[in-house]
């Protein structure tokens, strides 16, 4: 059985999404890992887009000692959250620091370990839930934002 597409449904571009990753990299300590962003001055968890020819894991891996200078491991999939009004998916892990010394990049310009009451007080409410999602134990969390505030599930 053959299908036929009208020229209107040839046309429209399928959605595209970029995927991302980022690691919640926590200390014995309970300390956090996170990076003041170069281009915006935002304090984030380090991490960027997945390449095509790596895992989520090492992609995370690449992108936390890129951003830091912290090698790690990865524990496991904390949340997925997607950014609506970008079409960014961001998959993030709990990892585990496993050797390296803290230094800045050229994607950030401070590399800090905060504490959890720290982490709201320096990052937007779509950033800190990121890392406070991933110190409970009732993940994966999956969630929606506009960028700047969560949208709520429904």
């Amino acid at each position: 059985m053959l299908l036929y597409m009208s020229q209107s449904q040839e046309a429209a571009p399928s959605p595209r999404h970029s995927v991302s990753v980022a690691g919640v990299v926590v200390r014995e300590d309970g300390r956090l890992l996170a990076i003041r962003r170069a281009d915006n001055g935002t304090w984030e968890l380090p991490g960027g887009i997945l390449e095509l020819d790596e895992t989520p894991e090492a992609g995370v891996a690449r992108e936390v000692l890129e951003e830091t200078g912290i090698h790690i491991e990865v524990a496991e999939l904390t949340g997925i959250y997607k950014n609506m009004t970008r079409g960014i998916v961001a998959l993030v892990f709990r990892c585990k620091p496993s050797g390296g010394t803290e230094r800045t990049s050229t994607e950030s310009t401070a590399v800090s370990w905060l504490t959890p009451d720290e982490v709201s007080e320096h990052m937007s409410e779509v950033y800190a839930i990121r890392l406070l999602d991933a110190l409970d134990d009732n993940g994966p969390h999956v969630r929606s934002h506009d960028g700047t505030h969560l949208i709520p599930a429904g």
